[in-house]
């Protein structure tokens, strides 16, 4: 009895001493690019290493950034994020009207054709019909860890995260869980990252930030 006592306080001891697995940060610099929707409003985006600063005024865009080859099989992804002035609650499976205060994209391809698609361009990557999308959002009437179908995308879910309001807050998020629950499958090759600010629909004004934004790809 002692001396499993002892290997397990060993255990912790290790544990304690390791900590959680390191992630690997995502840099807020120039290899983001904007990419605009349907009238192709923007937003404003300050890059400023591991910090982003996002405005959005009646407006709406999405950057977006490809993932390198060695952060294909990541299973977590954590970030803070902060809403200093957000949009009202809105119905996020209506499509127009749906506007939130952030959303995160995690952009899948399966392995067999991950190699060949374009990255550069978030809308053409969607149209592949091997892509799914994980997008965390920040808004909207749901109640938190609500799972909705996208109103434009057959292959995009959305998790809610908090609903509309303000704040500031840190998430660490299970890409292989949430994939799972979002498409009945086996999480694929991680390829991309997007993020926008959604305010066009409501005339509103949003003031947000993330910052700490890590991949993990192994407990």
């Amino acid at each position: 009895m002692i001396r499993e006592c002892r290997l397990l306080a060993a255990a912790s001891l290790i544990v304690a001493m390791v900590g959680p697995a390191s992630g690997e940060p995502i840099s807020f610099d120039g290899s983001w690019k904007e990419q605009g929707f349907l009238r192709l409003w923007s937003n404003q985006y300050s890059f400023q290493g591991q910090h982003l600063e996002v405005t959005s005024d009646d407006t709406v865009s999405l950057i977006w950034r490809a993932v390198e080859p060695s952060l294909g099989e990541a299973s977590k992804a954590r970030w803070g994020w902060k809403v200093r002035n957000g949009v009202v609650a809105t119905d996020l499976t209506q499509k127009g009207g749906d506007d939130r205060n952030l959303a995160i994209y995690f952009i899948f391809v399966d392995a067999e054709t991950a190699n060949g698609l374009t990255k550069k361009s978030a809308r053409r990557l969607l149209r592949n019909p091997n892509t799914r999308a994980l997008v965390y959002v920040w808004g909207g009437q749901h109640s938190p860890d609500s799972f909705l179908p996208s109103p434009y995308h057959p292959r995009l879910v959305t998790r809610v995260l908090r609903a509309s309001g303000s704040g500031e807050y840190h998430e660490d998020v299970d890409l292989e869980a949430d994939f799972r629950t979002a498409f009945g499958e086996e999480k694929n090759t991680l390829v991309g990252i997007g993020i926008s600010a959604d305010s066009d629909d409501t005339d509103g004004l949003i003031q947000a930030s993330i910052k700490n934004l890590e991949l993990v790809t192994s407990e």
